[in-house]
């Protein structure tokens, strides 16, 4: 049975299941409310959930990844017309480094919030009940398993609540074969299908913008299930999505900053140039992302973002983050082809030692990250853009290093898998 708490009071309004909800109540120390409505059960349009994910061929084809909006017809769905505090938000993927902050925003927005966690949750899960509790202050805390449909539905029926709109943060922490479809897909999956029986009519997915060009598992994963989605809104037009598609954050380039403090060169590939991105806080992210829920502007809308300022390649980030320090530049320059070698090697080896597939397809991760720029990419001319790229928020990647040189990565861990 899932467990779901609350740190405020939490008064649960629904015509059915009444004798549930008294019980119920007593789960919670002080009640927030949280209204209902009649909801409808979910459309058929919906892939069979049977469907098995195949990793063999299927995952060798070519995916095309939408860079503009796919419908051009606007939905208006009755939640819009509500104040926030009369907006049940389901959240999954809560606790993961987005979803934290996620979770807050709308929390600060008054929105009603159902967060979902594991019972142990974070990296390699080290946080117990009370500590995800804490992170989540403020929001309606049910524990349940976004992998299992039957026990993340069965998380729901019991919670009594209608649904309003799914915000979903999930993400493979590793990036591995299997995991990437187990989390990008499938879990992600079942939190639609989960939020739609629950009368759920919009859906905001935090994607990634290096999925317009996908030639890793999790990017594929990724798009297979926002095909899914633009599909279902195009069948059901009482249902809308906001598809997210941020370029890097914050976290993933402060990997060096300990490294320059004390005296160490930049490590680079190439010349430095090869790939540029406009870093975005996740503070910035998660405000654009609860925009998403009431924007009309923003639905059924594919919607990359970056954060402000310029486009910044590694050589420019290494060159500001020497300047914090005081110290003259010094770089490190690491020629790509050696991780084309090292990948070449790690293929070969896959084929007669099948279970190093998820370190091939690190090593494949980690040179798609060292030579793509996390920018637009422009159908006319096949290139990267910058001005394409739209900015949003006020924090800078130099705020960043800054904090980071004071403080250090508290709170920023980089998760399994790191270049540097």
């Amino acid at each position: 049975m899932s467990l779901c708490f609350s740190s405020t009071a939490f008064n649960l309004h629904s015509a059915k299941n009444q004798s549930f909800l008294t019980r119920f109540s007593s789960h919670f120390t002080n009640p927030t409310k949280v209204t209902s409505s009649p909801f409808t059960g979910f459309p058929s349009s919906l892939l069979n959930l049977s469907e098995v994910v195949k990793f063999s061929k299927d995952r060798l084809k070519p995916i095309s990844a939408s860079t503009t909006p796919t419908l051009e017809t606007t939905v208006t769905p009755s939640f819009r017309n509500k104040s926030p505090k009369d907006i049940n938000v389901l959240v999954v993927g809560a606790t993961g480094y987005i979803g934290k902050f996620v979770v807050k925003e709308l929390v600060d927005r008054e929105f009603n919030v159902i967060a979902i966690a594991r019972e142990k949750s974070g990296i390699r899960g080290k946080f117990s009940k009370d500590e995800t509790l804490s992170q989540l202050k403020g929001a309606n805390v049910c524990f349940s398993d976004v992998t299992n449909l039957d026990s993340l539905e069965k998380s729901m029926e019991e919670l009594g609540v209608s649904i309003d709109v799914v915000v979903s943060c999930l993400a493979s922490r590793s990036g591995g074969v299997k995991d990437s479809w187990k989390i990008d897909y499938e879990a992600t999956k079942n939190s639609l299908v989960a939020g739609r029986n629950r009368g759920a009519s919009h859906f905001v997915l935090l994607s990634a913008i290096c999925v317009q060009k996908p030639l890793l598992e999790f990017q594929r994963a990724k798009l297979k299930f926002e095909d899914e989605l633009i599909k279902e809104a195009k069948e059901d037009s009482g249902f809308s999505y906001s598809i997210v598609r941020p370029t890097a954050f914050f976290k993933s380039l402060g990997g060096q900053v300990e490294l320059v403090k004390d005296g160490k060169p930049y490590v680079m590939f190439g010349d430095g140039k090869l790939c540029a991105c406009k870093p975005i806080s996740e503070a910035d992210l998660a405000s654009f992302i609860a925009d998403c829920v009431l924007s009309e502007n923003k639905i059924n809308q594919v919607l990359p973002i970056g954060g402000p300022g310029k486009a910044l390649t590694p050589m420019e980030q290494g060159e500001l983050l020497f300047r914090l320090v005081g110290r003259e530049p010094k770089f490190l320059k690491v020629p790509i082809e050696i991780m084309d070698f090292a990948i070449g090697v790690l293929d070969f080896l896959v084929k007669i030692f099948p279970s190093m597939e998820d370190t091939a397809e690190f090593g494949k991760i980690g040179r798609y990250y060292a030579a793509e720029s996390m920018l637009v990419l422009d159908p006319e001319t096949g290139e990267y853009s910058a001005e394409k790229t739209p900015s949003y928020g006020k924090d800078t990647l130099e705020d960043f290093f800054q904090t980071v040189l004071r403080e250090g990565m508290a709170g920023q861990e980089l998760g399994e898998q790191t270049i540097f």
